[in-house]
């Protein structure tokens, strides 16, 4: 039996996890299917992990989001602790140090993080899927050499694919990474160009690059960049309207020497695997989504529960909890979408994600919407919410949580 003491860590890494299923004779991958006929007795099973993370975000993300948007700093140490708890690596196998967890539990993991602190969120939706290259294309020697240190939870990555005149239209990147030797006469690129919009830029430990090793669509390749490399530059963060606390920038790269052994999968495969990875992406940043939508419909919840108007809870007027209930269904119907679609790629199946984000979005927005029409009249006496729509943009409010 699991300890009162093992049960109620806070930060048991996914290592610590393994040995306590272990014990119980259960294997990770086979412990985390929905389907499976738990062992009795205390356990860690998928609601655990996600109390378990519950936990941690309310413990360490919660209590310091607003200074860190507001102030637009870096929130340091935040994810060494979610790396500790094993929570930057949950859909990767077990044998690099991955937590062997199916894109339905990460999804939702994902979520509650967001939940509390939809940059962060952001950000470790980026990490998974800047680790998607080297895992699903690298070669075993690479896998074996770089992967486990990616998953450990001590590296953060970044994915640099879009450009300033390349962003939906991937194909038209103009970075080009030319074959050339090194120092030492070793095999490998010099590359030239600037990459944009990098989420966690100048921050990260190592990061995907997509560069032009040839003409047309097919002559594009994929590189594993680390930080710190000779002719590597970033820009000044940009200044966003939100997820402050995350810095978002471009790359110049002025004949950046990269070995030729950090090319990952074959030269003019870079979009195949730049789309491979975006597919697992898309529902990342669904999941954000819904967190951030999850946390609007509960605060707006909890301040129809507070305020009172013409002698009664706000809640209690029946036109407001007509809205609510919108703004429920909405939220549900897109984690449904998102789940639904993680459901499918754990299944190999075509997760159909170029649709699903669309149809979450609408549900996302509706809520956004229904937030900001009930929240506009905080501190007003007129209860006719939609005429005080200016408070959404007053930083004396909850902060919307990056």
């Amino acid at each position: 039996q699991i300890s009162n003491v093992e049960k109620n860590k806070i930060s048991p890494s996914i290592a610590t996890l393994r040995k306590i299923l272990n014990g119980l004779g259960v294997g990770m991958a086979d412990f985390f299917e929905p389907e499976r006929t738990l062992p009795a007795g205390p356990f860690f099973g998928v609601h655990d992990l996600i109390d378990l993370t519950r936990e941690i975000a309310d413990k360490v993300l919660a209590p310091i989001v607003d200074e860190h948007e507001k102030a637009e700093t870096y929130p340091e140490g935040v994810f060494a602790t979610l790396g500790e708890a094993g929570l930057l690596s949950l859909p990767y196998p077990e044998e690099f140090g991955g937590g062997g967890q199916p894109y339905e539990v990460y999804l939702q993991v994902l979520e509650e993080i967001a939940a509390r602190w939809a940059a962060v969120g952001v950000a470790v939706s980026v990490h998974s899927l800047a680790c998607h290259p080297l895992n699903a294309f690298g070669t075993d020697d690479q896998k074996q050499r770089w992967l486990p240190e990616m998953l450990g939870g001590s590296l953060i990555g970044a994915y640099s694919l879009s450009e300033p005149q390349a962003g939906s239209d991937a194909a038209a990147l103009a970075c080009k990474a030319v074959p050339s030797s090194g120092a030492d006469g070793e095999d490998g690129y010099l590359v030239t160009g600037t990459k944009a919009w990098i989420t966690h830029g100048g921050r990260a430990d190592f990061y995907n690059l997509f560069a032009r090793t040839g003409e047309g669509s097919r002559g594009i390749s994929c590189f594993l960049v680390p930080d710190g490399l000779d002719g590597l530059t970033f820009g000044k963060p940009e200044e966003k309207m939100g997820l402050h606390a995350i810095p978002t920038t471009a790359a110049y790269y002025d004949g950046a020497f990269i070995p030729a052994e950090r090319r990952i999968g074959d030269e003019g495969q870079g979009l195949q695997i730049a789309f491979s990875a975006l597919d697992s992406g898309r529902l990342g940043i669904a999941a954000v989504a819904v967190g951030i939508a999850q946390a609007a419909l509960d605060d707006a919840v909890a301040y129809a529960n507070e305020r009172t108007a013409f002698g009664r809870k706000i809640i209690d007027h029946q036109g407001l909890g007509f809205l609510l209930a919108d703004m429920a269904a909405a939220v549900d119907s897109a984690r449904a979408t998102y789940l639904d679609a993680a459901r499918r790629r754990d299944a190999d199946r075509d997760p159909d994600d170029r649709r699903a984000p669309g149809f979450l979005l609408v549900g996302v927005g509706s809520v956004r919407a229904g937030r900001f029409q009930k929240c506009g009249s905080r501190g007003d006496k007129d209860t006719h919410l939609h005429h005080h729509r200016q408070h959404q943009l007053s930083s004396d409010w909850p902060h919307p949580r990056g």
